[in-house]
């Protein structure tokens, strides 16, 4: 995987984040979702690196980059602080301007930078997500029984932690496999490294990303509602999906950001690994003009 790419650590905002740079030409942030890693970009970015210069990075709890301990308002994994990481490592690489791309947790990470440092992302992709707040406002059952995980990672501490740290393998497995249409695209040794990732630390972790997402992050949506995404958006989601059944991504987006586009892929969730060329090629035409 990654071939001519380097695998780096480096410390911003206080944490330890691990990530993988390659390619030539204008920078380009890749962020994975729950509950992987940056190994989810493995057949886009050496499609991006002929003319991007590429960096995939681990979220703060996931991967190989650090997991700190959180805070009772869980702001240590607040969305504003997992962006203030990925900002700082830009800037650390020497990128002030760069385009940015996110699935899943990664997307919301996105969300967040781009109100933030709106001078520092140019164009933002966002992959099968509709703002947290939105998702929150409209549950239903479907919703309910899809997204489970929602509402059980979000339980206190250590309620969530000591049931999947019972068998991790097997809850792991289980949401890669409900999610997908299909599970051709996960091999062997795939599994096997999001495994190894899903440590008693990372369990925890991502669950404290979660119980941000129902709490402090809803507080700074709330208190950011007026600042739109000014840069182009463009939006991706799984044709076969929870969000086109349940919504409509570019009306639900164009209330957050100014310049919205965007289509479903034929797949499911996890649009980089179940269609990466299909999604690659939205992607890259979005880009180019």
């Amino acid at each position: 995987m990654f071939k001519n790419f380097d695998l780096k650590s480096i410390e911003v905002n206080g944490v330890n984040i691990n990530y993988r740079i390659g390619g030539k030409g204008y920078p380009l942030l890749l962020l994975h979702g729950y509950p992987q890693s940056h190994i989810l970009w493995r057949e886009m970015a050496p499609l991006f690196a002929k003319n991007y210069t590429v960096v995939c990075s681990d979220l703060r709890g996931y991967g190989d980059s650090d997991k700190p301990k959180s805070d009772k308002k869980h702001f240590t994994y607040s969305k504003k602080n997992m962006a203030k990481d990925q900002y700082e490592l830009m800037k650390k690489l020497g990128f002030d301007k760069f385009c940015l791309v996110g699935h899943d947790r990664g997307g919301r990470v996105a969300h967040r930078m781009a109100i933030d440092y709106p001078d520092s992302i140019t164009k933002i992709s966002v992959l099968d997500i509709v703002p947290t707040s939105h998702v929150f406002e409209n549950t239903n059952a479907i919703l309910a029984r899809r997204y489970y995980h929602w509402f059980f990672l979000i339980q206190p501490y250590p309620y969530p932690e000591t049931l999947i740290g019972n068998d991790p393998e097997y809850y792991i497995k289980s949401k890669l496999q409900m999610w997908g249409s299909n599970s051709n695209y996960l091999t062997d040794d795939i599994i096997k490294e999001y495994i190894r990732c899903f440590s008693p630390e990372a369990i925890h972790a991502s669950c404290e990303d979660y119980r941000a997402g129902a709490n402090i992050d809803l507080i700074h949506h709330k208190e950011d509602f007026d600042k739109k995404i000014i840069c182009p958006l463009l939006v991706l989601w799984g044709k076969t999906g929870t969000v086109e059944e349940l919504y409509k991504p570019i009306k639900v987006w164009k209330e957050w950001a100014n310049n919205v586009e965007g289509h479903s892929i034929n797949c499911g969730h996890f649009l980089p690994e179940e269609k990466p060329l299909e999604t690659y090629e939205a992607i890259i035409n979005f880009l180019n003009k």
